[in-house]
């Protein structure tokens, strides 16, 4: 079993900052893709960014230029630096990672969430 324990989020004043951390524990041979998500309050939960494991990203449209995604693969862990928060970025902030267990089979797991709340 492969535990993503996120940690990083809370309330912050509109243009601030906040940096989420994901630790991937478990029999992890490689993640080759770790990401962020978010879900609003009824809203789906959407791509916010990913990255590989040679260290691609991608973004979404309405975060470019004000998040970075980041990974320490030795360490498998990742973050998302958030700046220029907006109160349209308020979500629950979810990690995700796929990839191979030393068992050879894949996984794909998901953090429990933390909260990010953008407001004066």
């Amino acid at each position: 079993q492969v535990q993503l324990v996120e940690s990083g989020g809370g309330l912050v004043q509109p243009g601030g900052s906040l940096r989420l951390s994901c630790a991937a524990n478990g029999s992890i041979s490689s993640i080759n893709t770790m990401g962020w998500y978010r879900q609003a309050p009824g809203k789906q939960r959407e791509l916010v960014a990913v990255i590989t494991f040679g260290g691609s990203t991608n973004y979404a449209g309405s975060v470019k230029g004000r998040f970075t995604i980041s990974r320490d693969n030795a360490k498998n862990t990742g973050s998302l630096q958030m700046s220029s928060l907006k109160p349209e970025d308020t979500a629950v902030y979810y990690c995700n990672a796929f990839g191979r267990k030393i068992s050879g089979s894949y996984f794909n797991s998901w953090g429990q969430g933390t909260q990010v709340t953008v407001s004066s």
